[in-house]
């Protein structure tokens, strides 16, 4: 159930990156931060995210769906 916990947290990590990159592309002033600083983040989470994912599936932490029917 944690690692299913952690797999949201992760998700909604990513989500709030995206959105925070956008806001910086829609402004119209020179941003403090680039808006690289976020999708790159973004993407780091992201591979992590995968990894995590497959590992809880080779301990058997979780199970993948057999059939997508």
């Amino acid at each position: 159930m944690l690692i299913k916990l952690v797999i949201i947290a992760l998700l909604l990590f990513i989500i709030f990156n995206l959105f925070r990159a956008g806001i910086i592309m829609l402004r119209a002033a020179e941003p403090s931060v680039p808006m690289s600083h976020y999708l790159g983040r973004r993407l780091l989470i992201s591979i992590a995210l995968l990894l995590l994912i497959f590992v809880a599936i080779a301990l058997g932490l979780i199970q993948p769906n057999a059939t997508p029917f």
